[in-house]
């Protein structure tokens, strides 16, 4: 071979990742290898692949096949630029490379598959109950099976045939079916005492949670009973020595090595304890000494080996107790300094490259998993599971870890355990430390696929991940605490008084002193309500800062907290989930409406859990539930009218409140908004008429001789109801045949009467107030008209405004035969045949101008005005009904009581341009949402957009969004100004602004 050619070949080699091109290019001397050369390339470690390659080929001539078998050959080469170790168990068996070759080394086998190849392995029926190894040499052949199923996961592993998951699920089910074939041959040694227990196997930690590593210690727990008819003393010595004899058939050394080490030091007193105990004594162990790590612990618990059925019933009695441990005292802070001291334990030499224990590493991201799981595990139990991977994805669903940072967190994990199994692959030892000789960080770096810059690409992406992982782990794992305001003032005190109060200044509290008193109040003293509060408060703080009035939000929680005590399902809520304080700090400092609503009943606020509990609820449900309270109280024999319609207000201030968190938290727009507030209303007018019709019928000893019915008018028959709206209503009555219409009269009034009295008692809860104006001859006339007098009326005095009225009345409560009976009445009415004639235009026209000289009040800027003001609601809604009254007669789509509705189907029917019912819509929903706006936050309804007190604009600025009160102002006033030239055009018709 020439010189030259010699040299060609060595910067192929070189060219093809080898270090050594030289030597190699010397070991290569008299092999046929051409073929098989190329392809080193695609090895991790080119060099340590072409090493066990020709060890193989001294062993077992197959370069004919690797060359007809591309496929196996890449899956070889990937195995032996990565593992030493195998290919040492390659040179001792060289058959088992065909495990690489054919369509089954791309199959991923099953834990029974599993099970039943290594019971085989060791001559035991794998179909037998207790299975008895009759092998010559068991545990050589037991770990010559396990390497060779090895060695097919390896060769999946390292071409990406499996993700890190299924690869760490197969590696548990391995060393399952290990401790199967361990137990068969402990059985086989043991003898006839075999018989005398039933024991299972429990596998703990990454065993337990299929996650386990390619070579790791694999932990225990053995528990036993008596076989039928056997003394259980007995029977425990057989199981203690049939465990440890499985022990040794798994870590013992052989000829073969061993498979790992197998540690029970997680059982109950860990080694100072019996190896092996039944059931009850391992109950009673977890009931009364278990100390906080040792339920942390079983969360990984999963039968694996043995008695299945004993190993399951192990499981089932342990679990409640592994999910009521968080209840314990100082649970969360227990666990916390567990991973401390996990952390402190790492030898300094060593802190920097430690990829399990060390910070930023795989034990963060198991620790902060299994914190939250066992805190949010005892209410939802969707996170309950072994499996670290499958707990953060469901952590995730259930809103308990934010999307990005468990997403971050899982991506980092799987880089992280793909290290480790690289690093664990090279010599099959067990070991968790990034390697820091060139060579080995270059192996792993390409086995990762970073091919320019291995050593530097792959430190950079570890070091990425292990911050992340440490921000992602302080940031769930441990609560934040506020050092400045926590436990003041006490002997604990980080801080002077002085220092929190300039804190408080900071973060934006008016009243620092009394922010301070209400935090002494809410966290002094040792008790599990002071703890919770102090790891709540510190992040809270923050979150009442954040809104626009702090200090009304700390003195809300304050009275919501004095007023719920202790009561343990709201210490629960609080310490579960954050994001429920998160919602109520919210709330609290950013409407005065809501939190009223809370502290007149501060349960609602387990209704914050979950943003699927603050969507309106279903019209439906709503009024099965108010029926079913008012039944209850009607069904009594006494007189339990006004605690029915307690019990029906009740049910309003719950959904008002949920209404108004929904709203607070963006999840509404304003149509939704004023659709629930008008189902809330109808629902308690429907139920309080029932209690008012029972009321009265009892006192006339008989039923009502008429027929009742509620119409809704105004807004709420437009079901366009805000926080601070009246219900407009018509009462309407149709004597039953044969009936004395006087008297039928009186009844109806009475009716009407009692419901009003009834939902203006005194209550905690805002009032409903029923307001009939819109009625026929305004409050002049009569409170209740028969359908009768209703159509005279109609008939001979009807003025254009109450045609105009009507078009929002909607029969919503009462007789079904009537309300339709009215409806069919009032239509010709409001929907005149040839619409309106000139005559009545121009009174339309001179009334809206009217009312908007008169109806505004004195010294008002009209352009703050939200409903009477130039573009505010009036205008908007006047249009709308000029184009009913005119066209409706004709055009079915403007045949209806909501505004925005009939600006849609004039845009339809060509009526009104799309340009211009835009520019009204955009102004009446933005009419609409300030005024829900500031009746949220102060608690009582305007129409007026805040401009003199400070702190009131700037939070109505601040639920709706915008940066600055002028912001708002201005955006308010364009579009208001943009509709008031549609108006003049289209209502008045005057077309100078066109």
């Amino acid at each position: 071979m020439s010189e030259r050619r010699l040299e060609s070949l060595a910067g192929r080699l070189a060219r093809l990742g080898v270090t050594d091109a030289t030597g190699a290019e010397r070991r290569l001397r008299g092999h046929e290898l051409d073929g098989l050369v190329e392809a080193l390339g695609t090895a991790a470690d080119p060099d340590l692949a072409l090493t066990g390659l020709l060890r193989l080929l001294e062993a077992a001539d197959i370069r004919a096949e690797l060359n007809a078998d591309t496929e196996a050959r890449d899956r070889l080469l990937a195995v032996l630029g990565v593992s030493a170790a195998l290919a040492d168990h390659l040179v001792r068996h060289p058959g088992h490379w065909r495990v690489l070759a054919g369509p089954d080394a791309v199959l991923r086998p099953t834990a029974d598959e599993l099970r039943r190849t290594l019971l085989d392995a060791v001559g035991a029926d794998a179909a037998d109950p207790a299975p008895l190894a009759t092998a010559d040499n068991p545990m050589v052949a037991l770990r010559v099976a396990y390497r060779r199923a090895l060695l097919h996961l390896a060769g999946r592993d390292l071409t990406h045939v499996l993700d890190i998951e299924e690869v760490a699920a197969e590696l548990a089910d391995l060393a399952s079916a290990a401790l199967e074939a361990g137990l068969a041959i402990a059985r086989a040694e043991l003898g006839e005492q075999a018989g005398l227990c039933r024991l299972a196997v429990i596998g703990m930690g990454k065993c337990g949670g299929r996650e386990l590593n390619y070579v790791s210690d694999v932990d225990v727990v053995f528990v036993a009973e008596a076989a039928p008819g056997q003394d259980e003393d007995a029977a425990l010595r057989a199981a203690t020595r049939l465990a440890s004899g499985m022990m040794r058939a798994c870590s013992a050394s052989t000829p073969e090595g061993a498979l790992w080490e197998v540690d029970a030091a997680l059982r109950p007193e860990g080694k100072a304890g019996p190896l092996v105990r039944t059931m009850a004594s391992h109950r009673a162990y977890y009931e009364r000494w278990a100390k906080t790590w040792e339920f942390q612990a079983l969360l990984k618990a999963r039968p694996v080996a043995g008695d299945r059925e004993l190993g399951e019933e192990y499981v089932r009695t342990l679990a409640p107790l592994v999910w009521s441990a968080a209840g314990r005292d100082n649970f969360v802070e227990d666990v916390q300094a567990m991973r401390r001291r996990v952390e402190e334990h790492i030898a300094p030499e060593q802190a920097g490259r430690q990829l399990k224990l060390g910070p930023g590493g795989l034990r963060d991201v198991e620790f902060a998993v299994q914190l939250l799981q066992l805190v949010h595990g005892r209410a939802d139990e969707e996170l309950r599971g072994p499996n670290t991977l499958i707990a953060l994805k469901k952590l995730s669903w259930g809103g308990y870890v934010g999307r990005g940072d468990a997403a971050a967190l899982g991506t980092a994990y799987r880089f992280l355990r793909r290290v480790e199994h690289l690093i664990q692959l090279h010599r099959l030892r067990r070991n968790h430390l990034v390697p820091e000789d060139e060579q080995s960080l270059r192996r792993l770096g390409r086995a990762l696929g970073f091919r320019v810059d291995p050593v530097g690409e792959f430190t950079a992406e570890w070091r990425r991940h292990a911050r992340e992982v440490r921000r992602l782990h302080e940031k769930l794992f441990y609560r934040p605490l506020l050092q400045a305001v926590a436990r003041l003032p006490g002997d604990e005190a980080r801080l002077t008084r002085e220092a929190a109060r300039a804190r408080l200044e900071a973060l934006g509290y008016n009243d620092p002193a009394g922010a301070l008193r209400h935090l002494e109040a809410l966290t002094a003293g040792v008790s599990r309500r002071a703890a919770i509060q102090r790891t709540l408060l510190p992040v809270m703080l923050d979150w009442f800062a954040d809104c626009p009035d702090p200090d009304a939000g700390l003195l809300g929680f304050r009275q919501v907290s004095d007023a719920l005590g202790t009561t343990p399902w709201y210490l629960r809520l609080l310490r579960d989930d954050v994001a429920v304080a998160e919602r109520m700090a919210r709330v609290l400092a950013s409407s005065r409406y809501a939190t009223d609503l809370l502290l007149r009943a501060p349960e609602a606020v387990a209704m914050l859990r979950a943003e699927t509990e603050l969507a309106p609820r279903p019209a439906d449900a709503l009024h099965g539930e108010a029926q079913s309270a008012v039944g209850r109280y009607l069904s009594s024999p006494h007189d339990r009218s006004a605690d029915a319609v307690a019990a029906v207000r009740g049910l309003r201030r719950r959904e008002l409140f949920r209404t108004a968190v929904a709203d607070l938290l963006g999840n509404l727009d304003e149509r939704a908004t004023a659709e629930a507030l008008t189902t809330i209303t109808t629902v308690t007018l429907d139920a309080a008429l029932r209690v008012a019709i029972e009321r009265i019928s009892v006192e006339r000893r008989g039923p009502l001789p008429t027929r009742f019915a509620i119409v809704a008018m105004g807004r709420y028959g437009g079901y366009e109801l805000g926080y601070g709206s009246d219900a407009d209503v018509m009462f309407v009555h149709d004597p039953l045949p044969g009936a004395d219409e006087r008297e039928a009269s009186s009844v109806a009034h009475a009716v009407a009467e009692e419901l009003r009295r009834l939902l203006a008692l005194p209550a905690p809860d805002p009032p409903l107030v029923i307001d009939p104006g819109l009625r026929p001859e305004g409050r002049q006339g009569p409170l209740v008209r028969t359908l009768d007098s209703y159509a005279s009326y109609y008939r001979r005095w009807s003025a254009p405004w109450e045609s105009q009225a009507l078009l929002r009345a909607v029969p919503m409560i009462g007789d079904e035969g009537l309300r339709e009976r009215f409806q069919a009445l009032i239509d010709p009415v409001r929907w005149p045949a040839n619409g309106v004639d000139e005559t009545a235009l121009r009174e339309i026209r001179r009334l809206k101008a009217r009312m908007e000289a008169e109806r505004l009040p004195r010294g008002v800027d009209p352009r703050r005005h939200t409903k009477l003001g130039p573009g505010g609601l009036s205008d908007v809604e006047w249009v709308a009904q000029l184009l009913q009254l005119q066209h409706a007669h004709e055009v079915p789509g403007l045949r209806t009581t909501r505004t925005l509705a009939a600006l849609d189907a004039a845009v339809e029917a060509g009526l009104l341009a799309s340009d211009d019912a835009a520019i009204l819509t955009d102004a009446w929903r933005m009419a609409t949402r300030i005024r829900n706006a500031i009746m949220l936050v102060r608690g009582r309804a305007s129409d007026l957009l805040p401009s003199e007190h400070h702190r009131e604009r700037s939070a109505v600025t601040s639920v709706l969004g915008y940066p600055a009160s002028g912001a708002l102002l201005d955006d308010y006033r364009r579009r208001a100004r943009l509709a008031r030239k549609v108006v003049e055009r289209v209502f008045y018709g005057d077309d100078t602004n066109t």
